[in-house]
């Protein structure tokens, strides 16, 4: 195959000479780097489209960055389609489709070592190995793992076989053939593994025919608890089966490709069945400016080569495709393969059930796209030098200077991230009523640790309050050397930000969504403190009608909360029991428990802190 490789820079008359064949289009930008790679049944008609007419959005941004295109002429589409993936796969362009998982489902791999190993993994490796999957539910992956651990076990260390002298633990437990010490060879360990995989493979006919001339061995033999185990792994291998919940009556293996597009955004669904049941799904993001009617193209490409063999049959949903994607998969890859559009009504469900699959990553992208041109909208309106992904804020809750507490709050892309929430007893100032000294508490508790632990810095800190609020943490941040985080206040009277060294507030009006989520971060560190305080205060009430009882004093009343938490479950306590706890006689502990029980119905309503 012979190829012709021309430069040329982007003009009318040059653009008029492009040849009318078939051929690959090369796109660079001023740095000369290759930014996009298309093939073309028509260089010149294609070419030459980027540059007239009405132009969508993600086109005319394509065609800002170009500066220069060299096109490669080929004998065929085909040609130019092999060539494109080549070139692809050299440059890895930016414009062109690079998979990112939208779900990254594990598949179970059985390595390609002498004597193999099974496990779960999300990483393909292409070193040998077979790959079983993906898996869409979690716990069916766990399921025939153990299933697989208690009738076929293979050995559990990692790397290469080192020969040992005595087993270890996972042998004397029977979940271990314990190779290592040649107590079962390399026939035995190889049968060991074909079972394995035929399980997986859902060809469980003989699996299950050799483990019921198991079962009755050994109920003959009157071993009757290895009976009951053959029986109740037949029955596991059922169950496991049973959890597929789309099946047909089809055995061929198929796949069923669809794509969809917003602006540049494409995501594809594969639904993947087997033996007549949906065994799995997987769903992939891509930005590209990739031509819709050539993205399932140039997805198949990157699919199958990267470690998914082809079924029998790929369905997708547009015909245009077909005889240059099965001519691509048999062609390129060797595999004997029918590409073929949906014509009866199960291959038309099972593709629109992975259309919706597909709409619904897309809905999900948006939203965190949506999120993300927020938190842009919020960089530019604070003038912060990065992007405020991380928000942490600050509260302070106390009734008369009683059960003073702090909270601190993080938000991570605009949302609760309540694993990071934590909560502070503020102890600098007694009982004073001092906000300010309890913000000063606060953030350097907080932010001591950060540095200390070398934990993650927040992208911009919120406390609630005015300038004073705002000076105090200020003052904090600036003697830890963390004055460089981004500071902001918000004051709850009229809703004005206040920012360091800035003696104008910053007003957002009402609508702005920038307003409203830093209010939700105010709101919810508020929401937070107070909820603390709260319990602090109904631990107060606890323990101080506990020490109103005669004989009960601070120690014994701590105790008794740490131990059952509300008046109610004491009440509800054996005096015996009661006794024991406290080292008290019996019928001063039926005492106890008497007067509560009386306390509590007076005061209906349970007292837990």
């Amino acid at each position: 195959m012979k190829h012709k490789t021309n430069s040329l820079t982007i003009q009318d008359e040059t653009l008029r000479d492009l040849p009318s064949k078939p051929g690959v289009y090369i796109m660079k930008n001023r740095s000369a780097q290759v930014i996009y790679v298309g093939k073309a049944g028509d260089l010149k008609k294609r070419v030459r489209s980027y540059f007239t007419g009405s132009l969508d959005v993600k086109t005319r941004f394509l065609v800002r960055k170009i500066s220069d295109i060299e096109y490669i002429i080929t004998k065929t589409e085909y040609e130019a389609l092999i060539l494109e993936n080549n070139l692809i796969k050299k440059w890895k362009p930016y414009y062109n489709i690079n998979l990112k998982d939208g779900k990254t489902y594990p598949v179970i791999r059985i390595t390609s070592e002498e004597f193999p190993r099974i496990f779960r993994t999300r990483r393909v490796v292409q070193d040998g190995s077979r790959y079983y999957g993906p898996y869409p539910k979690i716990h069916g992956i766990d399921r025939y793992l153990e299933l697989i651990d208690k009738l076929f076990p293979l050995r559990k260390c990692k790397g290469p076989l080192k020969k040992r002298k005595h087993p270890c633990l996972y042998y004397h437990i029977g979940r271990c053939g314990a190779p290592c010490c040649g107590t079962i060879d390399r026939e035995e360990y190889r049968k060991r593994v074909e079972s394995i995989e035929k399980l997986l493979s859902r060809d469980t006919g003989s699996v299950i025919e050799d483990l019921e001339r198991k079962m009755k061995t050994a109920a003959e033999e009157q071993r009757y608890e290895k009976a009951a185990f053959y029986r109740d792994s037949i029955e596991s291998i059922h169950i496991v089966e049973a959890e597929q919940n789309v099946q047909d009556f089809d055995t061929d293996a198929r796949d069923y490709v669809v794509c969809v597009c917003n602006e540049g955004h494409f995501v594809f669904a594969v639904f993947q069945m087997r033996s007549g049941k949906l065994f799995g799904t997987e769903v992939f993001r891509s930005r590209t400016l990739t031509r819709e009617e050539d993205a399932v193209l140039e997805f198949i490409m990157l699919y199958y080569r990267k470690g998914h063999a082809p079924p029998d049959t790929v369905f997708l949903e547009n015909s245009h495709d077909l005889t240059v994607a099965a001519e691509y998969l048999t062609g390129e890859l060797g595999f004997s393969v029918s590409v073929r559009s949906a014509e009866d009504r199960r291959d038309r469900a099972v593709l629109r059930l992975a259309r919706e699959n597909a709409l619904q990553e897309m809905e999900k992208w948006n939203r965190r796209l949506e999120q993300d041109e927020l938190l842009k909208e919020m960089k530019e309106l604070l003038s912060l030098s990065r992007m405020p992904r991380r928000i942490e804020g600050f509260d302070i809750a106390q009734i008369e200077g009683k059960h003073q507490v702090a909270s601190m709050v993080s938000f991570y892309n605009g949302h609760p991230d309540k694993k990071q929430y934590r909560r502070f007893h503020i102890t600098s100032h007694g009982n004073t009523v001092d906000d300010y000294e309890s913000i000063r508490e606060a953030v350097a508790r907080r932010y001591t640790r950060v540095l200390n632990e070398g934990m993650e810095e927040p992208d911009l800190i919120l406390v609630d309050g005015g300038k004073g609020q705002v000076s105090a943490a200020r003052g904090i941040l600036k003697a830890l050397n963390l004055d460089h985080i981004p500071l902001l206040g918000l004051a709850k009277k009229e809703e004005e930000l206040f920012r360091p060294d800035e003696k104008e507030p910053l007003r957002l009006p009402e609508s702005s969504d920038v307003l409203r989520l830093l209010q939700h971060v105010r709101d919810e560190a508020h929401r937070f403190a107070t909820t603390f305080n709260k319990h602090l205060r109904k631990k107060d009430i606890f323990l101080t009608t506990l020490q109103s009882l005669p004989g009960i004093g601070a120690k014994r009343s701590k105790l008794l909360l740490q131990t059952y938490g509300s008046l109610d479950e004491i009440a509800r306590q054996d005096s015996m029991a009661v006794a024991e706890l406290l080292k008290i006689g019996k019928d001063r502990a039926q005492e106890i428990t008497d007067t509560i029980g009386k306390i509590r119905k007076e005061k209906p309503g349970t007292i837990t802190p």
